[in-house]
């Protein structure tokens, strides 16, 4: 979904590994596409554009189809049912795919960022090397539903989710050289279906 962010290195890494990705600007390119990722950047400014473009029910109509969706940082926000009590949602629309409460911002402001590498048995399978992970301004899952299964913790958090045919992260893998959490959202879809509208 291209509306914010650094959607293109999500474009590029999908190339790579042998997936088709494009830009989605519109209802149409979701409609088109066979998976979705909703990359990291702003995400009350994403949440608006969404709603602007029609992209938020062309969304929800793909969920309903099942197909995958993977949500990275601000795209996990707008994933989630909601956000913290008490914290300012800033006007945030969200499209409540995820069952987890999530808080904002959480690890600091950008100065903070920081990279660490993190075990994900179910992305990594019998690989032992761990997987770095890139957290820019990221928010925190701070309490999830049964249906929503952890993949990867951190510092005794969830820092990878997914519940069903919905994957979402607190941190960036298109930032690092890692491709093992792209190359398992493409495990999600049918190997005949190998369209990604990003």
């Amino acid at each position: 979904m291209a509306l914010q962010g650094d959607f293109q290195r999500h474009i590029d890494r999908i190339n790579e590994i042998g997936g088709h990705g494009f830009a989605a600007r519109l209802p149409e390119d979701v409609r088109a596409a066979d998976a979705i990722i909703i990359p990291g950047g702003e995400s009350t400014t994403i949440g608006k554009l969404m709603d602007r473009y029609g992209l938020t029910q062309a969304i929800l109509d793909a969920s309903e189809q099942h197909k995958p969706i993977y949500g990275t940082c601000a795209g996990l926000i707008l994933l989630a049912k909601s956000i913290v009590a008490g914290a300012e949602n800033g006007g945030q629309n969200l499209l409540g795919l995820l069952d987890m409460v999530v808080s904002r911002n959480s690890y600091g402001r950008q100065v903070d960022s920081f990279e660490v590498d993190i075990d994900a048995p179910a992305i990594l399978g019998s690989v032992e090397s761990p997987l770095r992970a890139v957290f820019i301004r990221a928010p925190s899952i701070e309490q999830r539903g049964a249906s929503v299964d952890v993949l990867a913790s951190y510092a005794g958090k969830p820092v990878m989710v997914r519940s069903g045919h919905i994957l979402a992260s607190t941190f960036h893998p298109e930032i690092s050289d890692d491709d093992r959490v792209h190359r398992y959202f493409l495990s999600m879809v049918s190997p005949s279906n190998r369209t990604y509208g990003i």
